[in-house]
């Protein structure tokens, strides 16, 4: 709350805004409701339309307004966390055509659809890829070790992080306009987005393996059990770089650690006895 009340608060020197604040937040609380209209046909498109319907309602008159509707009606998709900074920047080109001061180069519908695949791919790969799975791990330590807040630390982790991607990035595309995209370029999102994904693995992965230790410890068994785990690692790891699917993997993986636990007792119990021989 105090984050975009902040940056709300803030308006570039020297530059004039016709659009007021009020109006911007109205704004930014309707790209909360982007994807409440999706459908097959248009995605985003209406959504998109009734995020900057209160911006274009200041900017043109009735008669003007209905002949600039026409054209938000279409198709729109981007990933919605970024979707803000996409918002605030053709805000900010209907502002300069509306007082005239806008390059007559360029079109809004233009720069939107242009920047609405890319955005789309960072945004996947970074949140869906990269930030979700990070903080189901990190909770997941957590819920493992028995602490019940393990679900609010997930909901914490994963939603502060886009919230500050909505809330500064549309004040800068706002204030930017097409020059917003460069916000991108300069902090490296993409690259972002693959160092995220790396983490999440690492913190899976070592939460794996705390798993394994945690279980064979529970039930005395050597230590050292744990790396029989990487034999079907690595073996999943060479079928996946073969080009088979990694739907199909997941599905022989899950099957396996399901016929595991039914059989799990009798595991334990054979390494057991095998230990109690030596």
């Amino acid at each position: 709350m105090c984050l975009f009340l902040y940056v709300f608060s803030i308006d570039v020197a020297g530059v004039e805004m016709i659009i007021s604040r009020k109006t911007r937040l109205h704004i930014w609380f309707r790209l909360l409701l982007l994807q409440a209209s999706w459908n097959f046909e248009r995605l985003q498109g209406i959504g998109f339309f009734y995020v900057l319907l209160p911006g274009l309602r200041k900017l043109y008159s009735k008669e003007k307004l209905l002949e600039v509707s026409r054209k938000y009606t279409g198709y729109f998709n981007t990933h919605v966390y970024l979707a803000p900074m996409v918002a605030g920047a053709v805000l900010k080109l209907e502002e300069d055509q509306a007082s005239g001061v806008a390059d007559p180069t360029v079109e809004v519908d233009d720069f939107k659809e242009m920047v609405a695949a890319p955005y789309a791919a960072i945004g996947d790969a970074l949140f869906w890829g990269g930030l979700r799975p990070l903080a189901a791990g990190v909770a997941l330590f957590f819920a493992v070790k028995g602490i019940l807040w393990a679900p609010l630390i997930f909901i914490l982790i994963y939603n502060l992080v886009p919230t500050w991607f909505r809330t500064v990035f549309f004040v800068r595309g706002y204030r930017q306009g097409m020059e917003s995209v460069e916000l991108i370029q300069k902090h490296r999102l993409p690259d972002w987005a693959i160092h995220t994904k790396e983490t999440a693995i690492v913190v899976l992965g070592g939460l794996s393996a705390f798993m394994v230790f945690t279980q064979l410890t529970q039930h005395q068994l050597p230590s050292w059990l744990g790396l029989l785990t990487l034999i079907p690692m690595v073996m999943l790891g060479l079928v996946a770089r073969k080009g088979l699917s990694t739907l199909f993997l997941v599905f022989i993986t899950v099957s396996c650690i399901f016929l595991i636990g039914l059989f799990w007792a009798d595991v334990v119990y054979l390494f057991t006895s095998w230990g109690a021989r030596e």
